[in-house]
């Protein structure tokens, strides 16, 4: 799941506390995906216990990116106020993990571009397998403990910044956005969780569709500025979207052979009612509100 950034438009330069925030998100938001774009990639022809060489189709993996910017900011952010021992630890597990398993897909992605299990009768691909999983479960770990990190001080800095808005400007256009904002985080947090409870859920959809429609109704009202419709479209595609997949958990509506195929190569965006989607609209909501929501 992408996480955004804290925007503070007032400041002259970045507070310590946003720069420190920032920084994890980077990490997040560069790293994260393509990690678990790999796995799935990797698991989308191999077998959970390892390849065998017999495969019809072997894919391989993906590589990550650089992730020496990610470790020399994280060292930087943890050296800046306020500190909090926990949060820092789990940026710094998080960066190890990383980079641990940036260089073992990258052997990975040689070994099977160049397609050496031909020579080897898959031996290496057998040895890399455990070393693969392994690093791919203590990223998973370390990636989940930092977002819990990051969103229990984005919550509490939103939940400032709305009580501040309203307080200075009342029931606004830039109240009712932030408000559609920290409703669209709990949708996602809702739908994503090993087990759904679609109680919960159905609460978080309704406080959610009710603040598109505030937002909606506060848009150039008495001369404030317009929402953007770029922002509004992308806000209802997500609401669609989370819909759909409190459709799909409470129904218990499989998926079909098409949609597991696109699930598992790393295509689970272009499937409708699927998490993978719900978080693709929720990244594209998140753009639009960085980029002012104006748009």
């Amino acid at each position: 799941m992408g996480v955004h950034t804290v925007p503070d438009p007032a400041a002259a330069q970045v507070k310590p506390e946003v720069e420190k925030i920032n920084a994890y998100v980077g990490c997040i938001n560069r790293l994260s995906a393509r990690a678990y774009e790999s796995r799935a990639r990797y698991f989308s022809w191999a077998r959970k216990t390892g390849p065998t060489g017999k495969e019809r189709i072997i894919y391989g993996t993906y590589t990550i990116y650089d992730t020496s910017d990610c470790r020399k900011k994280v060292e930087k952010a943890n050296a800046l106020e306020p500190r909090d021992a926990e949060l820092e630890a789990a940026a710094s597990a998080y960066a190890d993990a990383v980079s641990k398993l940036e260089p073992l897909l990258k052997e990975a992605d040689d070994y099977y571009t160049q397609e050496n299990y031909k020579d080897d009768r898959m031996a290496k691909g057998k040895a890399l397998h455990p070393r693969l999983v392994a690093a791919w479960d203590a990223f998973a770990g370390a990636d989940k403990k930092l977002r819990a990190g990051v969103e229990v001080v984005n919550d509490k800095r939103a939940a400032a910044q709305l009580a501040e808005i309203e307080n200075k400007e009342g029931r606004k256009v830039r109240y009712h956005v932030e408000a559609l904002m920290i409703q669209a985080k709990r949708v996602l947090r809702a739908q994503d969780t090993d087990k759904p409870d679609i109680a919960v859920i159905t609460q978080a959809l309704s406080d959610y569709e009710s603040a598109v429609k505030a937002a909606e109704e506060a848009s150039g009202k008495d001369g404030d500025v317009k929402i953007g419709s770029i922002f509004l479209s992308g806000a209802k595609s997500y609401l669609t979207t989370a819909k759909q997949l409190m459709r799909r958990v409470r129904d218990k509506t499989p998926y079909s052979q098409g949609d597991k195929m696109m699930l598992n190569a790393g295509s689970g965006w272009m499937v409708e009612g699927s998490p993978q989607r719900l978080l693709r609209d929720y990244n594209q909501l998140i753009d639009g509100y960085n980029r002012g929501a104006r748009i």
